[in-house]
């Protein structure tokens, strides 16, 4: 975290077409919150999205696209929850128990990371004026707790509004890549940012879940962003001219 906010923005000031989000961009822990996990675990998927960091950074910083990233674990408070929700502060996440989270002070971890998070993002969105918002997240390629492997490099996840996602679909299927259509999620059910923040004040988004083996390399993330910045800018041009 910097200076106590659960967040960090690049390219905040001046207007953009584009906005991306990085709601589980860290592993991040403060000192004074004891999840009751092995030290190795906030390594892995459960903690933090592999790869995204390095992702949304380059977007904003190699791509001019001004970035929201967040600064704290998943595992401290979910950014990506809404607040009435049991996941907000989980207590289990891939079959490991997060045994420090059961009792949680909620109403403290709301106030202290999600609101603060949410609100100076709203913000950022108001000052810049994008046409757009792109979410970035990674996914396993295999959950602990099931057999089943996921076979798409790259998904676009949505909720009511699909008018971006579908044309990102065939834009990533032209680049040879097996894409996930609401997988290995569906935005129905996850879409807490993008509902408050896009499907809210009618701004079309890209949720773009990545494999995270794609971008668990500094050579991957560069790769990813550089694709992710051009279809996001094509997608949008696809929609205003349509």
């Amino acid at each position: 975290m910097i200076d106590g906010k659960p967040y960090r923005q690049i390219g905040q000031s001046g207007s953009s077409d584009i906005l991306c989000v990085a709601d589980h961009a860290s592993n991040f822990v403060p000192p004074n919150i004891e999840l009751g996990i092995e030290r190795s675990l906030l390594d892995t998927h459960i903690a933090v999205d592999i790869g995204v960091e390095g992702v949304a950074d380059r977007i904003a910083r190699r791509h001019g696209i001004p970035a929201h990233i967040a600064t704290v674990s998943r595992l401290v408070c979910d950014l990506h929850r809404k607040e009435d929700e049991r996941a907000v502060v989980p207590t289990e996440s891939d079959g490991h128990l997060i045994a420090g989270n059961i009792g949680a002070d909620v109403a403290m971890r709301l106030n202290r990371f999600h609101r603060p998070y949410h609100d100076a993002l709203s913000r950022m969105i108001d000052d810049i004026r994008p046409r757009m918002l792109v979410a970035i997240h990674s996914f396993t390629p295999k959950l602990r707790t099931s057999e089943e492997a996921r076979p798409w490099e790259v998904a676009l996840l949505y909720n009511q509004d699909d008018r971006a996602a579908q044309h990102a679909i065939r834009l990533f299927g032209e680049q040879g890549l097996t894409v996930g259509d609401n997988e290995p999620y569906s935005g129905k059910q996850l879409n807490a940012t993008m509902d408050r923040h896009a499907e809210a004040r009618g701004l079309p988004y890209l949720t773009i879940e990545i494999r995270n083996d794609q971008i668990a390399t500094e050579a991957g993330q560069a790769r990813w962003a550089t694709m992710v910045a051009d279809i996001a800018g094509r997608t949008l041009l696809a929609l205003e001219s349509a």
